[in-house]
């Protein structure tokens, strides 16, 4: 069988083996399972308290175990098609910002039914279908400008450290300063246990242990589930004003909810995008459309191209050679996960840690999409890793991440500023999307300015207007 695996996906090729893949799959897995748990507590809401998808006749509880069972058929679907077709290491499934913005925005501030946000997810996910299959959605990536494309890596380094020192609890959020050290950070297992497991990580990776990443995890996990076990639990104290540590209070995990056979029955979330089409407002749901396509289009973009310079992808013009693949994959799983019941699927940074692992074909995605699949039988497996030792990978690989910038001419203003504004904009946006249109927006001017006007694409160009044209409409009040 590994033999047949070896020619399949080409481990040769790819100078990789089916150790090697397997343990990649397994690092991405624990990376990403979090979602299972996370995604639905966005997206389902509480009538009168929190929007979101609120089921008639079904209980808050019994809602939270429908859409965690419809996210795990989507992540495993997309990823899936991504391992057997696109034969890349990268892991899809609904993505978070988008599903916030699906409950938050769309049901919540804009007072859509979510059954039509859900519509507006089908449709983007056809209109994702139907650009890939004609190669537009490649051509517009190609258009970003090289400088972008290299320091696409290096955000996303930057963007996974913020995300997983906060779940560590090395950070909290302030008013003030927007993130600042965790103020009761001795007192506070949860960082504690997070600091030294991320240590050993560390000591492990440089003493070029295979597997180290996922070994990491694994030993935090242990680590808090024993300290939990006799007692230690994070406190809940007084905190400065405006401070706020973001994860759990245990350290185990963040929901322990009991799945009974009642939570397989989908069906009456499957479909419901079709009630949803129903009574459209067409300048509403435009709107709607056009941001969910906007956000997923750059951040897929974003995180393949990031992703494949780690692993070594990228041709000599910063391309994802095949990228149409996983963009189908992407778009596959959009289209049906809308159809199902959740929100946008998209390709996962978490997927730079199963690289750093090591995987480099489709056997490290199909191990992921199985690990999905397999948690469907067991729903609470993907939610065992507690979030704070899943999220000790994101800083390792964040730290290897930041290497891509010696990629970068910074020799060289027109290339140092769309690059400088690509890494420094999507942390600090907490948007893979928004730090690729700074780079973007700037590349067509600096290039002007210093009489280099040869260099810009009119499609450049064009894109550029575009990014601007998005921004003053998303950020006008009234406008929608």
């Amino acid at each position: 069988m590994a033999s047949g695996l070896a020619g399949f996906f080409g481990f040769d090729e790819h100078d990789t083996d089916f150790g090697t893949e397997v343990v990649a799959g397994v690092t991405t897995f624990l990376t990403m399972s979090y979602i299972v748990v996370v995604n639905p507590s966005v997206l389902v809401g509480i009538e009168g308290e929190k929007p979101g998808i609120v089921l008639d006749g079904y209980s808050y509880g019994e809602t939270v175990q429908m859409v965690a069972v419809v996210t795990l058929i989507a992540a495993a679907l997309a990823t899936l098609v991504t391992a057997l077709y696109a034969n890349r290491p990268f892991g899809q499934a609904p993505g978070l910002g988008l599903n916030a913005f699906f409950a938050f925005t769309v049901v919540g501030a804009l007072g859509i039914p979510w059954q039509t946000a859900l519509a507006a997810v089908v449709t983007e996910g056809v209109l994702f279908v139907v650009l890939t299959l004609v190669g537009a959605r490649e051509y517009v990536i190609k258009l970003f400008p090289e400088p972008v494309k290299r320091s696409v890596g290096a955000g996303i380094g930057l963007f996974l450290a913020i995300i997983g020192l906060e779940a560590m609890h090395v950070t909290a959020g302030d008013p003030a300063t927007f993130l600042t050290f965790n103020p009761i950070f001795a007192v506070d297992p949860i960082a504690v246990v997070s600091v030294v497991g991320l240590l050993v990580t560390f000591g492990l990776y440089a003493a070029d242990v295979r597997g180290a990443i996922v070994l990491g995890i694994v030993l935090t996990t242990v680590a808090s589930y024993g300290l939990a076990a006799v007692g230690f639990t994070a406190p809940d104290p007084s905190l400065p004003s405006g401070v706020t540590l973001y994860t759990p209070a245990g350290l185990t995990g963040e929901t322990t909810i009991t799945y009974s056979a009642a939570a397989y029955d989908i069906t009456p979330l499957a479909g419901a995008f079709v009630e949803g089409l129903a009574n459209v407002d067409p300048a509403t749901f435009l709107f709607v459309v056009v941001t969910f396509f906007f956000v997923d289009f750059f951040d897929t973009a974003g995180t393949l191209v990031g992703v494949g310079q780690v692993a070594g992808f990228l041709d000599e013009d910063g391309n994802l050679p095949n990228i149409d693949r996983p963009l189908l994959a992407d778009a596959i799983g959009t289209t049906v996960g809308g159809m199902l019941g959740t929100s946008t699927v998209t390709t996962y940074i978490e997927s730079s840690t199963g690289v750093e692992a090591g995987g480099r074909t489709g056997l490290t995605a199909l191990v992921v999409g199985l690990l999905f699949v397999a948690s469907l039988a067991l729903v609470p497996l993907a939610a065992a890793v507690p979030i704070h030792a899943s999220h000790i990978a994101l800083v390792v690989v964040a730290v290897i991440m930041l290497g891509n910038v010696t990629a970068i001419d910074w020799d060289d203003a027109t290339e140092a500023i769309p690059a400088g504004l690509t890494v420094l904009v999507m942390p600090f946006t907490f948007s893979i999307a928004y730090g690729i249109a700074a780079g973007i927006v700037s590349y067509p001017f600096v290039k002007l300015a210093a009489g280099e006007r040869d260099e810009i694409r009119v499609g450049q160009w064009l894109l550029a207007f575009a990014f601007v044209g998005y921004f003053a409409v998303r950020t006008t009040p009234g406008l929608v």
